[in-house]
């Protein structure tokens, strides 16, 4: 019996993917995995049960990645589930910025008591004119799953689309619209794109990226989308940006205390993967990982340590070891089995930076013997036996 806690609301049907093999518990030092949202575990103790943390959503800066590898907790995200929800929001924030429809609908608001508005809106509505999206340029920096989406999309309407990825996926490059002109460098984006959205996640190397010296290289009057992560901006060249009129709009879905008080700002309170079948297929993801992780020990979508595909068990023993990537490890690991008489049928190891995975499968059931012995191997730190 596997136990499950819940640190926000997960939608149920991803919940209805646990059988009769797994609990839910209240208790957070019981749970061999954790599914969280948005709450913050940076501060909280993780106990040694603990197995897997499932985000139910893309990024994971409120998941504390170094101290769950080194307690050989495996983190996974769900890349992909929202992606369409983001995928709508940033087009529609493209069109507020490119026609002032807030400034319209608000002129209605504040003259719901006007007989005349039919013939008032014909003078008022100068004001709130705008220009379209076909002809202009959309520089999409990050062509992962939403990049993608949005790229594809604006290609519909007919604008120039061009894209920088350094790490531009095979899968992700098949799925790119044929005439979405890929670049080499964030330079060349800047220099040709009256549309910038950004879609990377937040990193030590992405921490305000979108700065006084980037805005330089850019076209006068451009548009910055930011429905990736707040801290890719950094607010204060934004705020001078946008009072000289270098940025002409910023439209972003992280309002905050400085963004909230700029001009010609665009805000929405966080509502990029807000829709109900975002929500459900980020935890029918986040389940499903989880299930392969602990009954198999399969890693599909870790944020922290290699994904690993060893397949279904055919043999009668399967055990699982979460180690230090350093040198002799493996043959420490056969040492282990060779010295107890075990045969191992096959083994799969895979690295991550620091970090390495393995998975053996072996001709007999595994037992709390072996897991000892591993575990007692300088650079192990976590064993699991999974059948």
């Amino acid at each position: 019996m596997f136990q499950y806690t819940c640190l926000n609301p997960i939608a149920q049907i991803g919940l209805d993917g646990f059988d009769d093999n797994y609990e839910k518990t209240e208790d957070f030092g019981a749970a061999d995995a954790v599914l969280v949202r948005s709450a913050a575990m940076h501060d909280m103790e993780l106990g040694d049960k603990l197995c897997a943390v499932a985000r139910a959503g893309a990024g994971v800066n409120n998941i504390p990645l170094d101290k769950c590898s080194e307690k050989g907790i495996v983190v996974f995200n769900t890349p992909g589930a929202n992606a369409n929800g983001v995928r709508e929001l940033v087009i529609a924030g493209m069109l507020l910025a490119a026609r002032d429809i807030a400034g319209g609908m608000r002129w209605v608001q504040e003259n719901t008591e006007d007989e005349n508005i039919s013939k008032s809106m014909e003078k008022a509505k100068k004001k709130f004119a705008g220009t379209e999206l076909k002809g202009k340029a959309l520089g999409i920096i990050g062509l992962g799953a939403i990049g993608v989406l949005v790229a594809n999309v604006a290609r519909h309407f007919g604008m120039e689309v061009y894209g920088v990825d350094p790490y531009l996926s095979v899968s992700n490059a098949l799925s790119l619209s044929r005439d979405v002109t890929v670049l080499k460098s964030y330079e060349e984006l800047y220099q040709v794109s009256d549309y910038i959205t950004v879609h990377v996640p937040y990193l030590p190397d992405t921490k305000g990226m979108l700065n006084k010296e980037a805005f330089a290289q850019m076209k006068d009057g451009v548009v910055i989308l930011n429905f990736a992560r707040d801290l890719l901006v950094n607010d204060e060249d934004m705020k001078e940006a946008l009072e000289s009129g270098k940025v002409a709009k910023y439209v972003t879905d992280f309002p905050n205390p400085a963004v909230v008080k700029m001009p010609n700002v665009i805000a929405t309170p966080h509502l990029g993967a807000s829709t109900e079948e975002s929500e459900d297929n980020c935890a029918v993801m986040a389940v499903h990982e989880i299930r392969e992780y602990l009954e198999n020990g399969n890693i599909i979508n870790s944020v922290n340590y290699p994904n690993c595909d060893a397949g279904e068990c055919s043999t009668q023993g399967r055990i699982t070891v979460a180690h230090k990537n350093i040198p002799k490890m493996l043959n420490q690991f056969t040492n282990v089995f060779s010295d107890l008489g075990i045969n191992i049928d096959h083994m799969t190891n895979k690295s991550r930076g620091e970090y390495s995975y393995c998975v053996i499968d072996i001709d007999s059931a595994s037992s709390q013997e072996i897991a000892d012995k591993l575990n007692a191997i300088d650079g192990v730190l976590k064993v699991r036996i999974v059948k």
